[in-house]
Protein backbone atom coordinates (compact mmCIF):
# COMPACT_ATOMS: atom_id res chain seq x y z
CA UNK A 1 0.00 0.00 0.00
CA UNK A 2 2.25 2.74 -1.35
CA UNK A 3 -0.50 5.18 -2.40
CA UNK A 4 -2.56 7.08 0.16
CA UNK A 5 -5.93 8.56 -0.73
CA UNK A 6 -8.03 11.41 0.60
CA UNK A 7 -10.39 10.69 3.53
CA UNK A 8 -14.14 10.73 2.88
CA UNK A 9 -13.65 10.51 -0.88
CA UNK A 10 -13.75 7.66 -3.43
CA UNK A 11 -9.93 7.54 -3.32
CA UNK A 12 -9.78 7.12 0.48
CA UNK A 13 -7.42 4.63 2.10
CA UNK A 14 -9.70 3.06 4.72
CA UNK A 15 -8.47 1.29 7.87
CA UNK A 16 -10.69 -0.38 10.48
CA UNK A 17 -9.50 -0.88 14.06
CA UNK A 18 -11.10 -3.70 16.03
CA UNK A 19 -10.77 -2.36 19.57
CA UNK A 20 -10.60 1.36 20.26
CA UNK A 21 -9.12 1.81 23.73
CA UNK A 22 -6.20 4.06 24.62
CA UNK A 23 -3.76 2.19 22.40
CA UNK A 24 -6.14 2.08 19.47
CA UNK A 25 -6.82 5.79 19.88
CA UNK A 26 -3.15 6.62 19.35
CA UNK A 27 -2.96 4.35 16.29
CA UNK A 28 -6.01 6.10 14.84
CA UNK A 29 -4.41 9.51 15.43
CA UNK A 30 -1.21 8.33 13.72
CA UNK A 31 -3.22 7.05 10.74
CA UNK A 32 -5.19 10.27 10.45
CA UNK A 33 -1.97 12.28 10.33
CA UNK A 34 -1.19 10.30 7.17
CA UNK A 35 -4.56 11.11 5.63
CA UNK A 36 -6.15 7.71 6.25
CA UNK A 37 -9.91 7.36 6.69
CA UNK A 38 -10.47 5.52 9.97
CA UNK A 39 -13.23 3.29 11.36
CA UNK A 40 -13.12 2.67 15.12
CA UNK A 41 -14.93 -0.42 16.38
CA UNK A 42 -15.52 -1.35 20.02
CA UNK A 43 -17.95 -3.22 22.27
CA UNK A 44 -19.15 -0.03 23.97
CA UNK A 45 -20.02 3.41 22.67
CA UNK A 46 -17.73 6.44 22.97
CA UNK A 47 -14.58 4.37 23.45
CA UNK A 48 -11.42 6.53 23.34
CA UNK A 49 -10.65 5.72 19.71
CA UNK A 50 -14.23 6.29 18.60
CA UNK A 51 -13.90 9.87 19.82
CA UNK A 52 -11.22 10.68 17.22
CA UNK A 53 -12.06 8.41 14.25
CA UNK A 54 -13.98 9.35 11.11
CA UNK A 55 -16.51 6.61 11.84
CA UNK A 56 -17.52 4.84 15.08
CA UNK A 57 -19.15 1.41 15.15
CA UNK A 58 -20.27 -0.59 18.18
CA UNK A 59 -20.65 -4.37 17.91
CA UNK A 60 -19.78 -7.58 19.76
CA UNK A 61 -16.49 -8.35 18.03
CA UNK A 62 -16.44 -11.96 19.28
CA UNK A 63 -19.69 -12.59 17.34
CA UNK A 64 -18.63 -13.85 13.89
CA UNK A 65 -21.89 -12.84 12.21
CA UNK A 66 -21.72 -9.26 13.49
CA UNK A 67 -18.02 -8.93 12.66
CA UNK A 68 -18.37 -10.35 9.16
CA UNK A 69 -21.41 -8.18 8.37
CA UNK A 70 -19.61 -5.01 9.48
CA UNK A 71 -16.46 -5.68 7.46
CA UNK A 72 -18.45 -6.58 4.37
CA UNK A 73 -20.51 -3.41 4.74
CA UNK A 74 -17.56 -1.07 5.34
CA UNK A 75 -15.06 -2.73 2.98
CA UNK A 76 -11.88 -1.30 4.59
CA UNK A 77 -8.55 -1.89 2.88
CA UNK A 78 -6.99 -3.03 6.18
CA UNK A 79 -8.44 -4.52 9.37
CA UNK A 80 -6.24 -3.97 12.43
CA UNK A 81 -7.08 -6.12 15.50
CA UNK A 82 -6.32 -4.16 18.68
CA UNK A 83 -7.68 -6.63 21.25
CA UNK A 84 -7.78 -10.40 21.70
CA UNK A 85 -11.55 -11.04 21.95
CA UNK A 86 -12.31 -11.13 18.24
CA UNK A 87 -13.95 -13.81 16.08
CA UNK A 88 -10.69 -14.63 14.31
CA UNK A 89 -12.15 -17.49 12.20
CA UNK A 90 -14.32 -14.86 10.51
CA UNK A 91 -11.20 -12.77 9.81
CA UNK A 92 -9.47 -15.79 8.31
CA UNK A 93 -12.48 -16.50 6.11
CA UNK A 94 -12.64 -12.92 4.84
CA UNK A 95 -8.89 -12.72 4.27
CA UNK A 96 -8.88 -16.03 2.36
CA UNK A 97 -11.72 -14.73 0.17
CA UNK A 98 -9.74 -11.59 -0.64
CA UNK A 99 -12.29 -9.30 1.02
CA UNK A 100 -9.79 -7.63 3.32
CA UNK A 101 -6.19 -7.73 4.54
CA UNK A 102 -5.76 -8.38 8.27
CA UNK A 103 -2.79 -6.91 10.18
CA UNK A 104 -0.34 -8.53 10.47
CA UNK A 105 -2.21 -11.60 9.15
CA UNK A 106 -5.44 -13.35 10.10
CA UNK A 107 -3.33 -16.35 11.12
CA UNK A 108 -1.34 -14.20 13.57
CA UNK A 109 -4.56 -12.77 15.00
CA UNK A 110 -5.84 -16.30 15.62
CA UNK A 111 -2.61 -17.59 17.17
CA UNK A 112 -2.14 -14.65 19.52
CA UNK A 113 -5.76 -14.23 20.63
CA UNK A 114 -5.15 -16.87 23.29
CA UNK A 115 -2.11 -17.88 25.28
CA UNK A 116 -2.29 -21.50 24.18
CA UNK A 117 -1.76 -20.80 20.49
CA UNK A 118 1.23 -18.56 20.96
CA UNK A 119 2.84 -20.58 23.75
CA UNK A 120 2.68 -23.80 21.73
CA UNK A 121 4.09 -21.99 18.71
CA UNK A 122 7.01 -20.56 20.68
CA UNK A 123 7.89 -23.59 22.80
CA UNK A 124 6.81 -26.56 20.69
CA UNK A 125 7.18 -25.33 17.10
CA UNK A 126 10.04 -22.85 17.36
CA UNK A 127 11.80 -24.48 20.33
CA UNK A 128 12.25 -21.21 22.21
CA UNK A 129 12.94 -21.21 25.96
CA UNK A 130 9.83 -20.53 28.08
CA UNK A 131 8.68 -21.15 31.63
CA UNK A 132 7.32 -24.67 32.33
CA UNK A 133 3.57 -24.73 31.63
CA UNK A 134 0.40 -26.81 31.40
CA UNK A 135 -3.08 -26.09 30.05
CA UNK A 136 -6.00 -27.09 32.25
CA UNK A 137 -9.77 -27.37 31.74
CA UNK A 138 -10.81 -27.99 35.34
CA UNK A 139 -9.82 -27.37 38.94
CA UNK A 140 -8.75 -31.02 39.21
CA UNK A 141 -6.47 -30.70 36.17
CA UNK A 142 -4.96 -27.53 37.60
CA UNK A 143 -4.16 -29.24 40.90
CA UNK A 144 -2.71 -32.25 39.10
CA UNK A 145 -0.48 -30.03 36.92
CA UNK A 146 0.88 -28.27 40.00
CA UNK A 147 1.44 -31.55 41.87
CA UNK A 148 3.09 -33.27 38.91
CA UNK A 149 5.83 -30.88 37.91
CA UNK A 150 4.81 -27.22 37.91
CA UNK A 151 5.10 -26.85 41.70
CA UNK A 152 4.71 -23.81 43.94
CA UNK A 153 4.83 -20.89 43.49
CA UNK A 154 3.15 -20.64 40.09
CA UNK A 155 1.00 -18.31 38.01
CA UNK A 156 -2.51 -19.06 36.70
CA UNK A 157 -4.00 -17.10 33.78
CA UNK A 158 -7.07 -17.51 31.55
CA UNK A 159 -5.97 -18.47 28.04
CA UNK A 160 -7.73 -15.34 26.79
CA UNK A 161 -7.50 -12.18 28.87
CA UNK A 162 -5.62 -8.88 28.97
CA UNK A 163 -4.23 -6.36 31.46
CA UNK A 164 -3.81 -9.03 34.12
CA UNK A 165 -7.52 -9.90 34.31
CA UNK A 166 -8.02 -13.30 35.92
CA UNK A 167 -4.30 -13.71 36.65
CA UNK A 168 -3.02 -14.66 40.10
CA UNK A 169 -0.07 -16.18 41.92
CA UNK A 170 -0.42 -19.46 43.81
CA UNK A 171 1.92 -19.86 46.78
CA UNK A 172 0.46 -23.06 48.17
CA UNK A 173 -2.47 -25.53 48.10
CA UNK A 174 -4.78 -23.11 49.94
CA UNK A 175 -4.63 -20.68 46.98
CA UNK A 176 -5.60 -23.09 44.18
CA UNK A 177 -9.40 -22.85 44.42
CA UNK A 178 -9.32 -19.06 44.70
CA UNK A 179 -6.99 -18.76 41.69
CA UNK A 180 -9.21 -21.05 39.61
CA UNK A 181 -12.35 -19.08 40.47
CA UNK A 182 -10.62 -15.78 39.68
CA UNK A 183 -9.39 -17.09 36.32
CA UNK A 184 -12.91 -18.23 35.46
CA UNK A 185 -14.24 -14.74 36.14
CA UNK A 186 -11.47 -12.89 34.32
CA UNK A 187 -11.38 -14.50 30.87
CA UNK A 188 -12.38 -12.40 27.88
CA UNK A 189 -14.94 -14.94 26.67
CA UNK A 190 -16.14 -16.35 29.97
CA UNK A 191 -15.21 -19.57 31.81
CA UNK A 192 -12.89 -22.03 30.15
CA UNK A 193 -9.27 -23.04 29.85
CA UNK A 194 -6.29 -21.75 31.86
CA UNK A 195 -2.52 -21.90 31.62
CA UNK A 196 -0.48 -22.57 34.76
CA UNK A 197 3.17 -21.52 34.59
CA UNK A 198 6.06 -22.42 36.83
CA UNK A 199 8.24 -19.64 38.19
CA UNK A 200 11.47 -18.62 36.47
CA UNK A 201 14.26 -17.12 38.54
CA UNK A 202 14.70 -13.97 36.43
CA UNK A 203 16.31 -10.61 37.16
CA UNK A 204 13.84 -8.48 35.19
CA UNK A 205 11.39 -8.54 32.29
CA UNK A 206 11.34 -6.38 29.20
CA UNK A 207 9.18 -5.57 26.21
CA UNK A 208 11.08 -5.79 22.95
CA UNK A 209 9.11 -3.75 20.42
CA UNK A 210 9.76 -5.34 17.04
CA UNK A 211 8.69 -3.82 13.71
CA UNK A 212 8.28 -5.60 10.38
CA UNK A 213 8.28 -2.99 7.61
CA UNK A 214 9.02 -2.88 3.88
CA UNK A 215 12.35 -1.48 2.81
CA UNK A 216 13.24 0.45 -0.33
CA UNK A 217 14.02 -2.91 -1.96
CA UNK A 218 10.42 -4.08 -1.42
CA UNK A 219 11.47 -6.80 1.04
CA UNK A 220 10.28 -7.01 4.66
CA UNK A 221 12.94 -5.96 7.16
CA UNK A 222 12.88 -6.29 10.97
CA UNK A 223 13.61 -3.26 13.17
CA UNK A 224 14.01 -3.10 16.95
CA UNK A 225 13.30 -0.37 19.47
CA UNK A 226 15.52 -0.02 22.54
CA UNK A 227 14.35 -2.48 25.25
CA UNK A 228 11.61 -1.30 27.60
CA UNK A 229 11.72 -2.24 31.27
CA UNK A 230 8.46 -2.42 33.16
CA UNK A 231 6.77 -3.25 36.44
CA UNK A 232 3.57 -5.28 36.47
CA UNK A 233 1.22 -5.88 39.40
CA UNK A 234 -1.01 -8.95 38.99
CA UNK A 235 -0.11 -8.94 35.31
CA UNK A 236 -1.14 -5.31 34.76
CA UNK A 237 1.46 -2.72 33.71
CA UNK A 238 1.92 0.14 36.18
CA UNK A 239 5.16 1.76 34.98
CA UNK A 240 7.69 1.41 32.16
CA UNK A 241 10.96 2.99 31.11
CA UNK A 242 13.28 3.05 28.09
CA UNK A 243 15.99 2.06 27.57
CA UNK A 244 16.46 -0.78 30.04
CA UNK A 245 20.16 -1.69 30.45
CA UNK A 246 21.00 -5.22 29.29
CA UNK A 247 24.06 -7.39 28.87
CA UNK A 248 24.95 -7.21 25.14
CA UNK A 249 24.56 -10.98 24.75
CA UNK A 250 21.14 -10.89 26.43
CA UNK A 251 20.05 -8.07 24.12
CA UNK A 252 21.20 -10.01 21.09
CA UNK A 253 19.35 -13.12 22.29
CA UNK A 254 16.19 -11.09 23.03
CA UNK A 255 16.20 -9.82 19.46
CA UNK A 256 16.87 -13.27 18.01
CA UNK A 257 13.86 -14.66 19.92
CA UNK A 258 11.70 -11.70 18.92
CA UNK A 259 12.61 -12.06 15.27
CA UNK A 260 11.95 -15.80 15.29
CA UNK A 261 8.45 -15.30 16.71
CA UNK A 262 7.51 -12.33 14.54
CA UNK A 263 8.90 -13.92 11.38
CA UNK A 264 6.61 -16.89 11.98
CA UNK A 265 3.60 -14.68 12.71
CA UNK A 266 4.31 -12.76 9.51
CA UNK A 267 3.47 -15.80 7.41
CA UNK A 268 -0.16 -15.91 6.29
CA UNK A 269 -2.43 -18.90 5.77
CA UNK A 270 -1.31 -18.84 2.11
CA UNK A 271 2.29 -19.43 3.18
CA UNK A 272 3.43 -15.99 2.03
CA UNK A 273 5.62 -13.80 4.23
CA UNK A 274 3.45 -10.69 4.15
CA UNK A 275 2.74 -9.63 7.74
CA UNK A 276 3.61 -6.03 8.56
CA UNK A 277 3.39 -3.95 11.72
CA UNK A 278 4.67 -3.61 15.25
CA UNK A 279 4.78 -6.45 17.79
CA UNK A 280 5.24 -6.27 21.56
CA UNK A 281 7.37 -9.25 22.63
CA UNK A 282 7.58 -9.85 26.39
CA UNK A 283 10.71 -11.57 27.69
CA UNK A 284 12.22 -12.67 31.01
CA UNK A 285 15.96 -12.03 31.46
CA UNK A 286 18.58 -13.32 33.91
CA UNK A 287 22.16 -12.35 33.17
CA UNK A 288 22.76 -13.48 29.60
CA UNK A 289 19.76 -15.86 29.51
CA UNK A 290 16.41 -14.92 27.96
CA UNK A 291 13.00 -16.65 28.02
CA UNK A 292 10.00 -15.93 25.82
CA UNK A 293 6.80 -14.97 27.69
CA UNK A 294 4.13 -13.51 25.39
CA UNK A 295 3.67 -11.50 22.19
CA UNK A 296 1.03 -9.07 20.97
CA UNK A 297 0.84 -8.31 17.22
CA UNK A 298 0.06 -4.67 17.96
CA UNK A 299 1.29 -1.77 20.11
CA UNK A 300 1.88 -2.73 23.74
CA UNK A 301 0.71 -0.90 26.87
CA UNK A 302 4.27 -0.73 28.25
CA UNK A 303 5.25 0.94 24.98
CA UNK A 304 3.28 4.08 25.82
CA UNK A 305 6.61 5.37 27.13
CA UNK A 306 7.71 5.74 23.50
CA UNK A 307 5.39 8.76 23.20
CA UNK A 308 8.13 10.69 24.97
CA UNK A 309 11.28 8.65 24.25
CA UNK A 310 11.29 7.99 20.48
CA UNK A 311 11.16 10.16 17.37
CA UNK A 312 8.47 7.82 16.07
CA UNK A 313 6.44 6.29 18.88
CA UNK A 314 5.09 2.74 18.74
CA UNK A 315 1.75 3.90 17.32
CA UNK A 316 3.37 5.87 14.51
CA UNK A 317 5.64 2.90 13.78
CA UNK A 318 2.63 0.58 13.55
CA UNK A 319 0.71 2.97 11.30
CA UNK A 320 3.67 3.53 8.97
CA UNK A 321 4.60 -0.14 8.76
CA UNK A 322 1.11 -1.39 7.90
CA UNK A 323 0.85 1.24 5.16
CA UNK A 324 4.16 0.16 3.63
CA UNK A 325 6.01 3.32 4.67
CA UNK A 326 9.58 3.66 6.07
CA UNK A 327 10.07 3.51 9.86
CA UNK A 328 12.63 4.93 12.28
CA UNK A 329 13.05 3.31 15.71
CA UNK A 330 15.69 5.80 16.93
CA UNK A 331 15.60 6.78 20.60
CA UNK A 332 15.14 10.53 21.17
CA UNK A 333 15.65 10.59 24.95
CA UNK A 334 15.53 8.17 27.87
CA UNK A 335 12.25 8.37 29.75
CA UNK A 336 9.53 6.69 31.77
CA UNK A 337 5.77 6.29 32.08
CA UNK A 338 3.47 5.75 35.07
CA UNK A 339 -0.19 4.78 35.03
CA UNK A 340 -2.97 7.04 36.29
CA UNK A 341 -5.76 4.87 37.73
CA UNK A 342 -9.43 5.77 37.97
CA UNK A 343 -9.58 5.45 41.75
CA UNK A 344 -13.39 5.66 41.74
CA UNK A 345 -16.29 3.71 40.24
CA UNK A 346 -18.31 6.23 38.24
CA UNK A 347 -19.15 7.60 34.80
CA UNK A 348 -18.03 10.99 33.57
CA UNK A 349 -15.43 11.67 36.25
CA UNK A 350 -13.25 14.79 36.40
CA UNK A 351 -9.49 15.10 36.91
CA UNK A 352 -7.96 17.51 39.39
CA UNK A 353 -4.23 18.23 39.65
CA UNK A 354 -3.39 17.98 35.95
CA UNK A 355 -1.73 21.41 36.15
CA UNK A 356 0.35 20.27 39.13
CA UNK A 357 1.41 17.13 37.29
CA UNK A 358 2.49 19.09 34.23
CA UNK A 359 4.69 21.32 36.38
CA UNK A 360 6.93 18.31 37.04
CA UNK A 361 9.98 18.99 34.82
CA UNK A 362 9.98 17.31 31.40
CA UNK A 363 6.51 15.87 31.99
CA UNK A 364 3.53 15.31 29.74
CA UNK A 365 0.12 13.83 30.60
CA UNK A 366 -2.26 11.77 28.45
CA UNK A 367 -5.86 11.33 29.63
CA UNK A 368 -7.58 8.61 27.64
CA UNK A 369 -11.16 9.89 27.71
CA UNK A 370 -12.74 6.64 28.86
CA UNK A 371 -16.42 7.27 29.60
CA UNK A 372 -16.47 5.10 32.74
CA UNK A 373 -13.94 4.84 35.56
CA UNK A 374 -13.12 1.86 37.78
CA UNK A 375 -10.80 1.86 40.76
CA UNK A 376 -8.06 -0.04 38.89
CA UNK A 377 -8.88 1.04 35.35
CA UNK A 378 -6.15 2.89 33.45
CA UNK A 379 -7.50 6.37 32.79
CA UNK A 380 -4.29 8.09 31.79
CA UNK A 381 -0.52 8.02 31.85
CA UNK A 382 2.25 10.36 32.98
CA UNK A 383 5.31 10.61 30.72
CA UNK A 384 8.70 12.08 31.62
CA UNK A 385 11.93 12.35 29.62
CA UNK A 386 15.28 12.71 31.39
CA UNK A 387 18.88 11.76 30.68
CA UNK A 388 18.76 9.60 33.83
CA UNK A 389 16.22 6.77 33.50
CA UNK A 390 15.88 6.26 37.26
CA UNK A 391 15.16 9.95 37.76
CA UNK A 392 12.60 9.80 34.95
CA UNK A 393 10.90 6.88 36.71
CA UNK A 394 10.60 8.71 40.02
CA UNK A 395 9.37 11.88 38.31
CA UNK A 396 6.77 9.99 36.25
CA UNK A 397 5.38 8.37 39.39
CA UNK A 398 5.34 11.75 41.10
CA UNK A 399 3.44 13.32 38.21
CA UNK A 400 0.93 10.46 38.08
CA UNK A 401 0.27 10.82 41.82
CA UNK A 402 -0.70 14.47 41.37
CA UNK A 403 -3.59 13.66 39.00
CA UNK A 404 -6.66 13.06 41.15
CA UNK A 405 -9.70 11.47 39.45
CA UNK A 406 -12.89 12.32 41.36
CA UNK A 407 -16.65 12.67 41.05
CA UNK A 408 -17.95 15.84 39.44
Amino acid sequence: MTRLGTPLSPSATRVMLLGSGELGKEVLIALQRLGVETIAVDRYENAPGQQVAHHARTITMSDPAQLKALIEAERPHLVVPEIEAIATPALQELEAAGVVRVIPTARAARLTMDREGIRRLAAETLGLPTSPYKFCDSLAELQAAIDNGIGYPCIVKPVMSSSGKGQSKIDGPADVQTAWDYAMSGGRVGPGRVIVEGFIDFDYEITQLTVRARGEDGAIHTHFCDPIGHVQVSGDYVESWQPHPMHPQALQRAREISKAVTDNLGVGIDGQDSGLGLFGVELFVKGERVWFSEVSPRPHDTGMVTMITQWQNEFELHARAILGLPVDTTLKSPGASAVIYGGVEAKGIVFDGVDEAMRVPNCDIRLFGKPESFVKRRMGVALVHDADVEHARSQAKLAASKVRPCLD
